[in-house]
């Protein structure tokens, strides 16, 4: 098939460090051109890929220090998409809601995966008006609040299998890899290592408007743990693959409906499981007792420290090849957009386009 795949410009595809959904749209893009397809990728001038890549900004704008606004960038990568729209089967947009008034006037089908998290109020009326959108969801807890949108699927992240190394044991210590940030549960993470009396060790980026956070209530906790915890800082490559692999666990004490959690695939890849609080996608990606442990309060989670030796870390990684894999992911959004393309082949587009005139969110 002939692909493109519409990459936000904010980082690189993949990203240098934290990005999470450039770093799944170089996953979904290796892989689609690994199994034959022919892709054109439009990101960043910096990304890096085997499909054809079209530069849609001279470098990551968040890497950039002469942007000052990310929207214009954006628009104009719709022009050039656009531009070229007619040489595809399908286009696959994984940024936000910009080129969802476009979508009506396109030669070919298209389809959206949504990768943040989704609320009733500010979402559902926009979909509602859309309702001829094609979306895809990263978990069925992510579309739990907008039922009513068109979704096409629920596609779950996939990663190359070689990207972290299996550990058939883990050593002493906790990680928690993420923001530091209150709905990442960071706070909740370095209870849990002081009540257990466990090591943990933290790889978190703080981000401008985190700061007052962290100084507020992570560092006096810090302070409290002593040598106990340590904070190593944003990790990425491998050091983050030594981290997870040396884990007894990942902590994922999340206080909100996380949409999916790539952490938490990356800490299966290598074998550690994982112990997660019960919100968001957790229950889709963690099978309890398994590959981890699903709690709901510190006390629970530091029980579940103590039968970490109950989890086969081989059945972790089986869990990993199996359901999180990126020829999977591949596989999936294929069978997305044959069906699409099916649906569309031989339809009469100016009639199409008729129908499709603005429909309102009150019906």
């Amino acid at each position: 098939m002939r692909i493109a795949q519409i990459s936000p410009l904010f980082e690189a595809v993949p990203p240098k460090a934290y990005g999470g959904t450039e770093r799944v749209v170089s996953w979904l893009t290796e892989e689609l051109v690994r199994q034959g397809h022919e892709v054109t990728l439009f990101a960043s001038g910096d990304s890096r890929t085997k499909a054809e890549l079209v530069a849609c900004s001279e470098r990551a704008l968040w890497q950039d220090a002469t942007c000052l606004e990310s929207l214009p960038h954006h628009v104009r990568q719709l022009e050039m998409v656009f531009e070229r729209a007619s040489e595809f089967d399908i286009l696959h947009f994984h940024g936000d809601f910009v080129h969802f008034p476009l979508l009506r006037r396109l030669p070919v089908p298209a389809v959206t995966t949504l990768h943040g998290a989704l609320n009733r109020t500010d979402h559902l009326p926009f979909f509602l008006e859309y309702r001829e959108a094609n979306l895809v969801s990263i978990s069925d807890s992510q579309r739990a609040t907008v039922p009513e949108a068109s979704f096409s699927a629920t596609v779950y992240h996939g990663m190359p299998p070689e990207l972290h190394h299996y550990s058939a044991r883990g050593s002493d210590y906790l990680a928690f890899v993420g923001r530091a940030s209150p709905q990442k549960g960071l706070d909740r993470a370095i209870s849990i290592a002081m009540r257990s009396k466990t090591k943990l060790k933290i790889a978190a980026r703080i981000y401008a408007e985190e700061r007052g956070y962290f100084s507020e209530v992570i560092a006096p906790l810090l302070a409290k743990a002593g040598p106990l915890v340590e904070f190593v800082g944003e990790v990425a490559g491998e050091a983050k693959d030594e981290l997870l692999r040396g884990a007894r666990a990942l902590l994922f004490p999340i206080s909100w409906a996380e949409p999916f959690g790539l952490v938490m695939i990356e800490a299966l890849a290598t074998g550690t499981p994982v112990i997660a609080w019960r919100n968001g996608s957790v229950p889709e990606v963690i099978d309890h007792g398994r590959t981890g442990f699903i709690v709901e309060s510190e006390e629970a989670a530091v029980s579940a420290i103590g039968v970490l030796d109950s989890i086969e870390r081989a059945a972790c990684r089986a869990s990993f090849e199996r359901r999180f894999s990126a020829a999977r992911m591949a596989s999936d959004y294929v069978e997305v957009y044959r069906t699409l393309t099916e649906r569309c082949s031989g339809a009469d587009w100016d009639t199409k386009e008729e129908e499709a005139q603005p429909r309102s969110a009150h019906g």
